[in-house]
């Protein structure tokens, strides 16, 4: 039985409220603006960067700036700015997101987490090599991903954008620009997502 368009249009806007909590994880703008005034000079840099670059306006600041979900647990800052050397590898993975957005392969998300310091990320049971500590993203989406659409742009353009891919059991989708592969829960290609819907393709 088909569902009304409205008690559809109900459940997609609950299922994106949800989503939603799940990525702000407490991390939501009265938080950023309480954590703010004191980095509010290294925020204004960085913003700065990204606006001279063009890419300020693809991800809310206060999203590009969270840190790990485990900060809590590991007695770190809810926020971090990445350091300045690590400014263009954000720019670059901004100007993919940008693109995944453009062409439809991403509908709405929120970032979860982006750049993490060696010591939260060893504290977070990041990999040891994780692209998060020189800059990655971890999103939630908004609503429905076509996981065949995103894996496809991985296959096709993924080599020239550099293009790391994974998803997560809990459904984030993490995106890096620090080289062509995809992977699973055993960090390898067998466990990927993207290569468990290859082999389920007729």
């Amino acid at each position: 039985m088909r569902l009304p368009r409205f008690v559809l249009a109900a459940v997609l806007a609950g299922a994106a409220a949800v989503h939603a909590q799940t990525a702000d994880d407490d991390r939501g703008v009265p938080l950023y603006l309480q954590w703010m005034p004191a980095h509010k000079a290294e925020v204004a840099a960085f913003e700065a960067f990204l606006a001279e670059q063009k890419v300020k306006d693809v991800v809310p600041t206060y999203q590009l700036l969270r840190s790990a979900s485990m900060w809590r647990e590991c007695n770190a800052a809810p926020f971090q700015v990445p350091p300045p050397a690590q400014w263009p590898l954000a720019r670059d993975v901004l100007l993919l997101l940008q693109e995944l957005r453009r062409t439809n392969v991403l509908g709405p998300f929120a970032v979860a987490s982006a750049y993490r310091d060696p010591t939260l990320n060893r504290c977070a049971h990041g990999s040891k090599h994780s692209s998060h500590m020189r800059f990655a993203v971890d999103i939630v989406p908004l609503g429905p991903t076509d996981d065949q659409k995103l894996c496809a742009f991985w296959r096709a353009q993924g080599q020239a954008w550099n293009m790391g891919l994974s998803r997560y059991p809990s459904g984030r989708i993490h995106v890096d620009r620090t080289g062509w592969r995809t992977w699973g829960e055993d960090y390898t290609l067998r466990s990927s997502y993207c290569n468990q819907l290859a082999q389920k393709r007729p």
